[in-house]
Order: structure tokens, then sequence, then C-alpha cells
């Protein structure tokens, strides 16, 4: 038993009762030169994420020619978190024919995954 077992005790963390991390990952065009118009859409979805409580809005991966990129979210229940953000996605003009990614799990081997073309 190391030093801090002895001063705070032993915490034992069952990992059958948290809740499975799923996620929406989009993959999108962007080609428009600046950011500010992903910026605005990113405030949109996390404050839509937020007022629903369905997860948390992760960010972005840009590529440096602004020629497409991804968004992050995550939260205990993909489905319910896509079906949250998709009109606000629809929404955007460099989100038409973007494809969603929906993962029912943790990021491993054999999780289920699906995917969603958004409206072009």
């Amino acid at each position: 038993m190391g030093l801090f077992d002895k001063l705070f005790g032993k915490t034992k963390i069952d990992s059958s009762q948290q809740e499975p991390e799923q996620a929406v990952i989009i993959r999108f065009r962007y080609g428009i030169d600046g950011l500010e118009p992903l910026h605005r859409l990113e405030k949109q979805l996390e404050e839509r994420i937020e007022k629903e409580g369905v997860g948390e809005y992760d960010g972005h991966e840009i590529a440096t020619d602004y020629s497409d990129g991804f968004l992050y979210m995550y939260g205990p229940n993909a489905e319910t978190l896509f079906k949250t953000v998709q009109s606000t996605l629809e929404n955007s003009d460099f989100m038409k024919g973007a494809i969603a990614k929906l993962r029912f799990g943790p990021p491993e081997e054999g999780v289920k995954e699906i995917q969603v073309k958004l409206n072009e």
C-alpha cells in the first residue's frame, strides 16, 4: 500500500457503472478562407448541446488549406446527441453533404458505428 493510499484510502472505480462514451464525428468540406463561419457554428453547437444536456462539443480539426475538417462531440447516447445537433448542422451551408459518424461506445475494435449523410 502506497503513502497516498494510506492517507486518502484506496478508491476503486467500477467501470461497469460508468456510461460508455459515445461519439458523433462530422467530416465536412469547408473551402472557406478563414475560420469565422466555423467558429459561429461551433458556438451554436456548444449552446444547443449544453441546453439539452446531451453531452459536450469537443472541438474541430481543419486542414491547413481549409479544404475539409472534422467536428467532435461526445456524450452518453450518440443518437440523441446527433438528433440534437442535426438541424443546426444542416442549416450551415458548408455542412451540405457532410458525413456524420455515430459511434456507440469507446473508440475500439468491434464497436457499432453508423454513418449518416447530411442534406445536400
